[in-house]
């Protein structure tokens, strides 16, 4: 079977190309898809680093760097909880405030593209079939499936 041909090349193929767009853009704007994606998951009384984690799928080594960055640019700040030294929320400035905004209305047009160019069953059919396969993935066990066992 050549790469070409399996499923997973085509779903990393399309997030590249998603991600390379969204990144394009971002950048006019001074930051990254990443970031973006961030502050997105960011609200505004304020959100626990663990949750963001959470929420976004990050790594906490990738999230580390990302939310350094942000307050480099002054997006964001962060302050530990009176009760537990250990917890930590992120906030964000005005300006933070302004790139969500950005982040969140880049990912609105995006979709909104993409819903026009999609028709209603394709669109239904093409989140039906990614939400099989997060849970296909979810539950693969390759142990089970090594070749000539």
């Amino acid at each position: 079977m050549s790469q070409q041909n399996t499923i997973d090349y085509f779903l990393k193929t399309a997030w590249q190309t998603v991600a390379n767009k969204y990144n394009q853009i971002a950048a006019q704007h001074g930051f990254t898809q990443a970031a973006g994606y961030i502050l997105i998951n960011i609200h505004r009384d304020g959100t626990a680093v663990s949750q963001i984690a959470n929420s976004t799928g990050v790594k906490t080594t990738s999230l580390s760097r990302v939310l350094n960055n942000l307050e480099t640019l002054g997006f964001i700040y962060r302050e530990a909880s009176e009760t537990d030294r250990r917890s930590v929320k992120v906030y964000l400035t005005d300006l933070g405030k302004q790139k969500r905004k950005v982040a969140k209305d880049v990912v609105r047009q995006f979709n909104a593209y993409l819903n026009e160019a999609l028709e209603e069953e394709e669109r239904a059919d093409l989140i039906r079939c990614l939400q099989k396969i997060n849970q296909l993935a979810g539950d693969y066990s390759p142990v089970d499936r090594l070749v000539g066992k």
